[in-house]
């Protein structure tokens, strides 16, 4: 009885330690993710509508902007310098964004605006890089109603500009650690965290 006893107290004491250990490492991983955010600006633009021609119309101002989006970034070290440069520039990117709508014959107004906002846990195969769910800064692009489906990419680093090379080592070396995933049950639950943030601050 009393053997049973002690083998009882080791195990909790062994899970105790285990849920110690677990929590402390999640902990660790969640501050990375926060990290990330912090470190990324993303690149979110809002189609007119659902509509087969309105959709097609988002993917031209999409290919308009990251066709020059390169020029926009050029020598920034960081994201905060990234920001900086761009808060000028982004009548040039609305500029863009009409100049596209308007070589189609499509009349839609457009604004252009740095925000904050929630996204989802993305995953993007064909680089092998994952973004952890949470509020990120973005440069928004809404057309027209802004009432269609969304696209939305990596603007710095500037990983969906297509000139650009792997530009992860911008990230820390545990940001690229997570960027490059492998991970799931724990971006799982740090989705579930950011969800119930964001439930909390809109009730």
């Amino acid at each position: 009885m009393e053997r049973n006893q002690k083998r009882w107290r080791i195990s909790i004491a062994w899970g105790l330690v285990l849920a110690i250990v677990l929590t402390c490492s999640f902990s660790s991983f969640a501050a990375v993710c926060g990290a990330i955010r912090q470190d990324t600006l993303r690149l979110h633009i809002l189609a007119n509508s659902d509509s087969e021609a309105d959709q097609a119309l988002k993917l031209e101002v999409r290919d308009a902007i990251l066709a020059q989006a390169g020029d926009l970034f050029d020598g920034a070290q960081d994201k905060q310098q990234a920001e900086r440069q761009l808060s000028g520039r982004l009548s040039q990117i609305r500029q863009i964004a009409e100049e596209t709508l308007r070589a189609a014959g499509c009349d839609d107004p457009v604004e252009v605006a740095l925000v904050e906002r929630y996204f989802d846990t993305t995953r993007y195969p064909e680089s092998g890089l994952t973004l952890p769910a949470g509020r990120y800064d973005a440069v928004q692009v809404r057309i027209g109603d802004a009432a269609g489906k969304d696209w939305f990419c990596v603007l710095f680093p500037p990983l969906c500009v297509p000139v650009a090379s792997d530009q992860t080592e911008l990230y820390t070396e545990e940001g690229q650690r997570v960027t490059a995933g492998g991970y799931e049950s724990r971006f799982a639950r740090v989705e579930w965290m950011e969800r119930l943030k964001e439930q909390r601050a809109e009730g």
